[in-house]
């Protein structure tokens, strides 16, 4: 956003030694502002756009710069995530680009739903994306996230044209995200994208329900349980099958 004739950031908070948002230690910027609503989402008090801590892209740099030897050290970075890091393009470019100019990689983690000239610009200075596929079944996609796939796909499309690496994330949620037609299915997808380099299988837990209590907002996966490690462990083997690096974070 603009302030002053100046680019602003929302920012929700800031983690200096994140290690489970890319390779290596990473700088992880949570920014403010998403348009999911995600019935599993552990962020609900990232997803209104005008709360949170206002930057320019000044005032992060300097942030970021005090941890530039471990990131260089480990082989991290800064990872933008949120929310939807994308809701505030303009703001990720411009770091992004100060990032790239001092040779600090940069990884956005996305649900790849939002598409304009700030987000192509973002991901010009992008090394990593990190993208949420909900499920590849759309009618699911719709139940879990309120958006429809579509969007995310195309981008799919864009970051294999431009050969940008990504890694795939998917949450497995029981009784939701664990129909295996449709994960069958994205494992055939996925295996014909040459630039996806990695797929992160992520149990669900409900480490973010006191959030929307506080916040007042029902969540409707209350009685919903942790996946069991069996069915993990078979989603993990359709994964496999194709032929990317697929890690198990349960």
């Amino acid at each position: 956003m603009m302030k002053d004739n100046k680019i602003i950031g929302r920012i929700h908070s800031l983690e200096s030694c994140g290690t489970v948002d890319g390779p290596g230690i990473r700088f992880v910027v949570f920014m403010q502002g998403c348009v999911l609503r995600c019935r599993y989402c552990h962020n609900p008090d990232t997803w209104e756009i005008n709360k949170g801590k206002e930057y320019t892209p000044q005032e992060l740099m300097a942030e970021i710069r005090k941890y530039k030897s471990y990131m260089k050290f480990s082989g991290g970075g800064v990872t933008f995530t949120g929310g939807e890091p994308l809701v505030q393009a303009d703001f990720v470019a411009e770091v992004s680009k100060m990032c790239k100019e001092e040779g600090i990689s940069v990884a956005i983690d996305t649900s790849g739903f939002i598409w304009n000239s700030a987000v192509q610009r973002a991901l010009d200075y992008t090394d990593i994306i990190l993208l949420d596929i909900k499920n590849f079944d759309p009618m699911v996609y719709k139940e879990v996230a309120g958006v429809p796939l579509d969007p995310t796909l195309r981008l799919m499309d864009y970051l294999r044209e431009k050969d940008i690496n990504t890694w795939i994330r998917y949450v497995l949620v029981p009784n939701l995200t664990d129909n295996l037609e449709s994960i069958e299915e994205l494992s055939k997808y996925l295996a014909e994208y040459s630039n996806v380099s990695k797929i992160e299988l992520l149990g669900f837990h409900k480490m973010g329900e006191y959030k929307w209590e506080e916040l007042g907002l029902e969540y409707t996966l209350s009685d919903t349980k942790e996946p069991a490690k069996e069915m993990l462990i078979q989603v993990k083997e359709i994964f496999d099958r194709s032929g990317k690096n697929v890690s198990l974070n349960s």
